[in-house]
């Protein structure tokens, strides 16, 4: 079955083309640009941003269905401005003669007459001397006449979509449209700190405060910071790292989280340019990208970014709710991303987030109850602290504590180990608690680090063996392999075709030292499966060397001397990044003892 268009056809059957009517054409504008109410608030929000809020309220019923009313303390307008102020392409923010130098949220002029077109639009407005009010419904305008108000704007929208009701059978549940509203709020309150937000929910006549965030004090990061504890909350503020960077005209704020706080999603990431809120696929890619070799794949970077340009160098125009930019030199804004990103993670060396160690406790809770914990339950959770206990299946190393270590605990942040349990896990006593690390987990950040710097500064140096190891694989496992040859020579790995589908090592990267080369193979096949033909090469040179940095590092189970643990931890302290492996897991715990008085109930 074939659809057809229909067509206006004339007399002779040919199609005639005609002009549509005004109030058509709004409806049009109104697709584009309204989609649900949090649009609508979107829109009408950043209209009051642009006018110089200080304060912003939101009303809203129904999920902005039956009510949106947003009121400002903003500049306003005059009587003569209203009606202006409802036709198409009328604006404030632009005089039309460069179209890329915008400087405001909005300048398209189409918000207001669209919302007049779709629903019944009312707004109330004071600039100077008496206030003025103005109704528009399904693009009919009302005359302007007398108000009461002190200051500012309200612009008032009922009933939306009620001259379109096929709308209205698209839009979601009250509920659903509603925390769509309040994550526009969210946003904007993020991106305008030092401006206060107020979103209600006035169903039924009983106003319910949704969100609230004050105007923040201070200059910029302090009054970013202040609010992203609002918005996002202090787990996010007590674990970002404050990004200020820039390069070619281009310039970075804000902040972005530590690895080991990492999400499972990217519901915390925020994303900015010039303080307008976008949905950009390449700015999300540069996050994601400066955070390649601390996370794995299934782990999401937490950032709240603003990337500040000249208007001439980006061009918000490109959609029409403004959602994506388009910008001159793209690869210059990726790459001031990455830079800075990398630059802030590394500088935070071994520091580790502090939801690590609430989370530990929170484990232990249960166990102890808190308030009166039984002797067997001790026993079980802490069977590993005293070779006396029978549940304990290796007997611990222990490092007696001498007086130039006891004194020297307050001068190295992760302490002097004390004993080794499990032949896994160094336990150290620092000036304020103890730190518990994954002796597999840190070498493998160090090794990584290790690789990565020798291959910056020399390159690799690979240790040729004396009889190849043979390894047999499928036909496409060996022609991946030997594809990414010139790679992997580049990191002290050489391979090279033996016949069939099998290949053979012949050199070995020698930080590594005796390896597993089967295994090694199999996990770079891993690697490169993962990820991908269209990953960059350098990218895929770190993913295989993060995977051999495994092969080369302390392996669980293998037991250690003190002085091997204390020289662990005061590598971990000069590394980079060395808070979580290669993967973003924590390669360390730190629990005060001021939270294991409380854990043991003292405090």
């Amino acid at each position: 079955m074939t659809l057809h268009t229909p067509k206006i056809t004339g007399a002779s059957g040919r199609p005639v083309i005609r002009q549509l009517d005004e109030a058509a054409i709004n409806r049009i504008a109104a697709g584009e640009v309204v989609e649900r109410p949090a649009s609508a608030v979107k829109e009408l929000v950043e209209n009051a941003l642009d006018a110089g809020a200080g304060r912003i309220q939101v009303d809203i019923a129904d999920g902005g269905k039956t009510l949106i009313r947003v009121t400002d303390d903003g500049c306003g307008m005059t009587a003569e401005d209203l009606p202006l102020a409802l036709s198409r392409h009328a604006t404030s923010k632009i005089d039309g003669s460069d179209l890329l130098d915008i400087r405001s949220f909005g300048f398209r002029g189409e918000a207001l007459p669209s919302l007049g077109a779709v629903g019944r639009l009312t707004i109330t407005s004071r600039a100077e001397g008496e206030a003025a009010q103005i109704a528009c419904e399904g693009s009919r305008l009302s005359p302007v006449k007398p108000a009461a108000l002190t200051r500012g704007t309200v612009v008032e929208l009922r009933d939306l979509f009620f001259a379109t009701p096929a709308r209205l059978k698209f839009l979601r549940s009250d509920r659903a449209e509603m925390q769509a509203v309040t994550e526009v709020i969210r946003r904007l309150a993020m991106a305008e700190p030092q401006v206060g937000f107020t979103l209600r929910d006035v169903t039924g006549g009983e106003a319910r405060t949704l969100f609230r965030a004050d105007p923040a004090s201070g200059d910029l990061f302090d009054a970013l910071h202040s609010r992203l504890s609002t918005v996002i909350g202090r787990d996010f503020t007590d674990n970002a790292l404050r990004i200020d960077a820039e390069r070619e005209g281009l310039r970075l704020q804000g902040y972005a989280a530590l690895p080991t706080y990492s999400r499972g999603s990217s519901a915390q990431q925020y994303l900015f340019v010039n303080g307008r809120p976008v949905l950009d696929r390449m700015l999300y890619g540069a996050l994601r990208a400066a955070y390649f070799d601390v996370l794995s794949r299934d782990r999401h970077p937490a950032a709240v970014l603003n990337l500040i340009a000249d208007p001439q160098r980006v061009d918000v125009n490109v959609h029409p709710a403004k959602a994506e930019v388009r910008f001159r030199e793209p690869d210059a804004a990726r790459s001031l991303i990455i830079t800075a990103l990398k630059s802030a993670l590394a500088g935070a060396g071994h520091r580790a987030s502090s939801t690590v160690g609430a989370a530990t406790l929170q484990a232990f809770r249960p166990v102890y109850q808190m308030d009166r914990p039984s002797q067997p339950a001790l026993s079980r959770a802490f069977a590993f602290q005293s070779p006396g206990f029978a549940e304990a299946p290796m007997a611990p190393v222990f490092a007696p504590p001498r007086e130039e270590e006891t004194q020297s605990n307050e001068e190295h942040p992760l302490g002097v180990a004390r004993a080794q349990l499990h032949e896994n896990w160094i336990v150290a006593q620092t000036a304020t608690g103890i730190v518990i690390v994954d002796q597999h987990a840190a070498h493998e950040r160090l090794v990584y680090e290790r690789l990565k710097r020798q291959m910056a500064e020399t390159g690799i140096r690979a240790q040729a063996l004396l009889i190849p190891e043979i390894v047999d694989l499928s036909p496409a496992d060996a022609a991946r392999l030997l594809d990414a040859a010139p790679a992997l020579a580049q990191i002290g790995l050489t391979i090279e075709p033996f016949g069939g589908s099998a290949i053979a090592i012949r050199e070995t990267p020698a930080i590594l030292g005796p390896i597993n080369g089967e295994a090694l193979i199999r996990d770079i096949l891993d690697e490169l499966a993962d990820a991908g033909d269209s990953t960059l090469v350098q990218a895929k040179i770190d993913g295989i060397l993060s995977r051999m940095a495994c092969h080369g590092s302390v392996r669980s189970g293998r037991q250690m001397r003190p002085e091997e643990m204390n020289a662990l931890l005061r590598e971990m302290e000069a590394t980079p990044l060395s808070g979580q492996c290669n993967h973003g897991r924590p390669t360390y715990v730190e629990l005060s003892l001021h939270d294991i008085e409380r854990l043991f109930g003292r405090r």
